[in-house]
């Protein structure tokens, strides 16, 4: 099956710490080069260490697809040099409002986004044109932080399993993916905290069991 676990910082969080897209990843300053360098081959990208505005979770922070990333109004001019380097020609937006933790408020992959409904049209707007991607509003399980309760590529997404019937139908039409529903680390229902992937494989969070990681694999489709 193609998923290696992982931790970091000890922890089993590491959707909070890291993202990867089809063609990049980041993680954590912090993280050994060991586990860069694993990523980077499990996940087939390349890979760049950092920190977003000083502070490692770099995942709940940032959202990204193959088409651009969000950064919040933190990110420093250093930080963008070193994700420039690996985001080749993707857009990169600096977010200029309070708000900060994108990677919770944003669900994505490279056909479509779901955003936070307390997001204003504007907001979502500029979300849709860096991300090149329609973008709608919408919930997981009637909780609007979307980013951190489902992980999505282009070939599946994995839910919260009280994910409602026609908030599963928002996220197939908008994602263009088939949905399926599911935990990680050991019964953690806010499935991006504790998993990052791409169309290729999947980073689990080491406590995630061999049931979750079967459903992973199905849902996500990177059963090998």
């Amino acid at each position: 099956m193609a998923i290696y676990l992982l931790s970091l910082f000890g922890s089993a969080s590491i959707g909070v710490y890291s993202l990867a897209t089809e063609k990049a990843a980041i993680l954590p300053l912090q993280a050994p080069e060991t586990k860069v360098n694993k990523i980077g081959e499990w996940l087939g990208v390349k890979v760049a260490k950092t920190t977003i505005g000083g502070s490692s979770v770099v995942g709940a922070l940032v959202c990204a697809n193959s088409n651009g990333m969000i950064l919040p109004h933190s990110v420093r001019e250093e930080e963008l040099n070193i994700i420039r380097m690996i985001a080749e020609d993707a857009n990169l937006t600096v977010m200029e409002t309070r708000r900060t933790a994108y990677g919770n408020m944003v669900l994505a992959n490279d056909y479509g986004a779901i955003v936070d409904p307390r997001l204003n049209p504007a907001t979502a707007e500029k979300i849709s044109d860096t991300l090149g991607v329609e973008t709608a509003p919408g919930e997981i399980a009637g909780l609007p932080y979307v980013g951190s309760l489902a992980l999505a590529t282009n070939k599946g997404v994995l839910a919260h399993p009280m994910i409602k019937d026609e908030e599963q139908q928002l996220l197939k039409d908008v994602l263009k993916a088939p949905v399926d529903v599911g935990s990680i680390n050991c019964g953690i229902p806010y499935v991006a905290t504790g998993l990052i992937g791409n169309s290729s494989n999947v980073v689990a969070g080491f406590m995630t069991t061999g049931p979750e990681m079967f459903i992973i694999g199905q849902a996500l489709d990177v059963v090998g």
